[in-house]
């Protein structure tokens, strides 16, 4: 499926998160005796990028998302390019290393919340989120690996957003997907551009106005997204 294919349907779909792990990412079938409930809710606080759903998982200490300076997985590369959480999903759903999931819908525009519940128990201690901004490249948030809080504590994150190294950010209406934009007059292309990526996971520069964005309007200064994560059982 293309990019532009993907995200046609975003604005109704559902998704699930995934982290890179020698293992792989994978929801535990572990039962609810003895979860805990987790409210993670997620701000979109940039000016001019929409995120696409954002996949929330819980799971073991030592679970990464990504390693900067080294390069994306594959499943990140199509969250970052696409916004397709499935293939993250399917590898958190068999790796026994996440134990719950879960994600918003639709896409997250500049200002707006969402809040999902996900479970924990035992060793699962850790919370990761990701999401593709659009309109990049193959720009995403994430929260990578951050500690549970306790009782009915609260835990707050202000997450940056990264880029993938996976795409030349040519900034072109052309190869980024997405519903419609000022700028491309309507949605985006999805078509991925050859040749110039980094080839590495690194801080995103942002957007430069190199190509058909207007950097007035779609740049950032990090972070992009607040995450605020409260025990509520």
């Amino acid at each position: 499926m293309t990019k532009l294919g993907y995200l046609a349907r975003v604005t109704a779909a559902a998704g699930a998160l995934v982290v890179t792990t020698a293992t792989g990412i994978a929801s535990s079938a572990a039962s609810d005796d003895g979860a805990a409930v987790y409210a993670v809710t997620i701000t979109n606080i940039t000016r001019g990028q929409n995120l696409t759903p954002v996949l929330v998982a819980t799971h073991l200490p030592g679970v990464r998302l990504f390693t900067l300076g080294q390069p994306a997985a594959p499943a990140l590369v199509q969250v970052a390019e696409e916004g397709d959480i499935g293939p993250l999903m399917a590898r958190a759903q068999n790796s026994g290393v996440v134990f719950d999931l879960g994600t918003t819908t639709g896409l997250l525009e500049p200002g707006q919340t969402q809040t999902v519940r996900v479970r924990a128990r035992g060793p699962f201690t850790r919370l990761s989120a990701v999401a593709m901004l659009i309109p990049t490249n193959d720009g995403f948030f994430a929260v990578d690996s951050a500690e549970l809080p306790r009782a009915h504590e609260t835990t707050s994150v202000d997450a940056m957003a990264y880029d993938a190294g996976s795409e030349r950010n040519d900034e072109l209406c052309a190869s980024i997907p997405g519903p419609f934009f000022t700028e491309c007059g309507g949605a985006g292309g999805g078509g991925a551009p050859n040749g110039g990526e980094e080839g590495y996971v690194h801080v995103h520069a942002g957007v430069h106005g190199i190509g058909d964005l207007n950097a007035a309007e779609r740049d950032w200064r990090n972070p992009v997204a607040r995450v605020t994560i409260r025990r509520v059982r």
